[in-house]
């Protein structure tokens, strides 16, 4: 995907790209692959495909809620910044958080929030289970891609969403997976209320996004310890 075809796809998607965020995606791809080369972000390296796999596919998450009517989100487990990093581009007034285990992964979130000039972003070092036990119900949108399983993303996840709010994981196949949340679901006091199937322009891979709503508020146990979690999923 060409920089002229990414406009033209996040178009579609209803945005309308100013130079200055074209400019900050330019910015933000020297920083992946400046940085890739002194720590493992992505395979993806050449710019046509950075630009597709990750810049536009973490953008799709606005085919599925409209994040500019609500006023923070949280990216689980965000690695190199997709889709968090991405979203924040997109919606400058959104109040953005990225969390991830791995510190020299957040040092690499913070000098791109820093060079691309980015506010209202936080970046925490921390594990999402213990996140979530001390800043429960915090979020309007959470959001996760290539974290977890389903099951066991709802566990992390659906505690630091506010009730009545979302949470949306961007996968790929997801059928199976949903199969095999419903416990999960139920337990979490969540349902799954829009799922939507596509493919990615040009290479064609399949996608999923997933609108979770959480109904109530999540028993007090949840999250467990990883190792609980690891051993017992629900």
């Amino acid at each position: 995907m060409t920089e002229q075809e990414f406009v033209l796809a996040i178009s579609e998607l209803g945005i309308d790209l100013t130079d200055y965020q074209l400019n900050q995606f330019k910015k933000y791809y020297e920083l992946l692959i400046e940085w890739n080369e002194k720590m493992n972000l992505t395979g993806i390296t050449q710019k046509d495909e950075v630009y597709l796999k990750h810049f536009y596919d973490s953008a799709t998450l606005t085919k599925i809620i409209a994040v500019e009517k609500f006023e923070n989100l949280c990216d689980v487990g965000s690695g190199a910044g997709f889709p968090g990093i991405i979203i924040k581009i997109l919606y400058p007034a959104l109040e953005v958080t990225l969390i991830d285990s791995l510190m020299k992964r957040i040092t690499f979130l913070n000098e791109v929030i820093k060079e691309l000039k980015l506010e209202k972003i936080n970046t925490i070092h921390c594990r999402i289970e213990d996140f979530g036990q001390k800043n429960r119900e915090t979020f309007d949108i959470v959001t996760a891609r290539a974290v977890a399983p389903l099951n066991i993303l709802l566990e992390y996840c659906i505690p630091i969403v506010k009730k009545d709010k979302f949470f949306v994981p961007l996968k790929g196949n997801i059928s199976r997976e949903i199969k095999l949340s419903n416990k999960a679901l139920t337990e979490l006091k969540c349902k799954v209320i829009n799922k939507m199937e596509f493919y990615l322009p040009i290479e064609n891979s399949f996608r999923s996004l997933i609108l979770i709503k959480k109904e109530e508020s999540t028993p007090s146990k949840y999250p467990r310890r990883f190792d609980k979690i690891k051993k017992n999923p629900l």
